[in-house]
């Protein structure tokens, strides 16, 4: 069982792999390359680079990643130093906001949260929740945001709204919650009208976004055994699907019904789920 995981660099998807011997992250060269360079031909880029600079070739190991074609390939990797030994090689204008990146990773109030959201499934735990209910969604976020939120949870008393979207009001929330536990879960239509109206509800102050898309891929598994490979949707296509399903949930439906996967005890499918779900969350600068 290996760990892997996926950070976005600008939306430049940056693959790693966890070495439980070592205890340490090894980073691709490759995803690296692109991330600093925005080379059309990251793959040719890396290997011209490494190339000219011989030492590159000492400090890297081969590992097999997933690419973006669902096959794995043995990939350059290299570990937190052989980072600082690529991105001084490689001739960008982002090295150091690339530096800065990495190494603010594992601080953050999210990069903690995601950890817990991937210990949700290491431990188990995640088999243990209530499927489809309010109390199910609460157990869900109060596991990935405990002890980073003191709300987490809990059921907001306050009205809030994102992007001009006013979202279900506090003073009828739990009447509201009550009637979108009741809904059908019984075809994937059903489901993701659901889910859509838990979106429009948002019952936590924060976090509801990734909460809720785990609360949904425990509904499909549960009732149609399938569940959501997040990696095949594009984030802005589900932003402004999202943003269209109060009106119109025909977008977003049709994003998650092509995106199913009877994969549904993967642990890679579950963790790049969680890499995405987490990616859809970060505000575009």
């Amino acid at each position: 069982m290996v760990k892997t995981s996926i950070r976005f660099f600008e939306d430049i998807p940056v693959r790693a792999v966890w070495d439980e011997e070592l205890s340490k992250w090894w980073f691709c060269a490759t995803d690296i390359a692109e991330a600093l360079t925005k080379s059309k031909n990251p793959r040719s880029y890396w290997n011209a680079i490494k190339r000219r600079n011989t030492q590159l070739s000492t400090i890297c190991r081969q590992l097999k990643l997933t690419a973006k074609d669902g096959k794995k390939y043995l990939t350059d990797v290299v570990d937190e130093a052989g980072v600082n030994t690529v991105i001084a090689v490689v001739p960008s204008k982002k090295t150091l906001i690339f530096d800065k990146w990495l190494k603010g990773m594992g601080t953050s109030i999210d990069e903690k949260s995601k950890q817990k959201a991937y210990e949700l499934f290491e431990s188990g735990l995640i088999n243990e929740l209530e499927v489809g209910t309010i109390t199910g969604l609460q157990q869900i976020h109060a596991y990935i945001f405990g002890g980073l939120y003191d709300f987490a949870g809990k059921i907001r008393s306050m009205n809030i709204a994102k992007g001009g979207f006013a979202f279900a009001p506090a003073m009828y929330l739990r009447e509201n919650l009550a009637v979108i536990e009741k809904m059908p879960e019984d075809t994937i239509e059903n489901i993701v009208k659901k889910y859509v109206e838990m979106n429009v509800a948002h019952p936590f102050m924060e976090g509801n976004g990734r909460s809720t898309r785990i609360w949904l891929d425990l509904i499909l598994k549960k009732n149609l055994h399938t569940c959501t490979d997040w990696s095949r949707i594009d984030k802005r296509e589900y932003l402004d699907a999202m943003r269209e399903s109060p009106a119109d949930a025909s977008h977003i439906y049709e994003l998650i019904k092509n995106a199913q996967t009877a994969q549904i005890n993967s642990r890679e499918v579950f963790m790049k789920g969680i890499d995405y779900s987490y990616y859809y969350e970060e505000v575009d600068e």
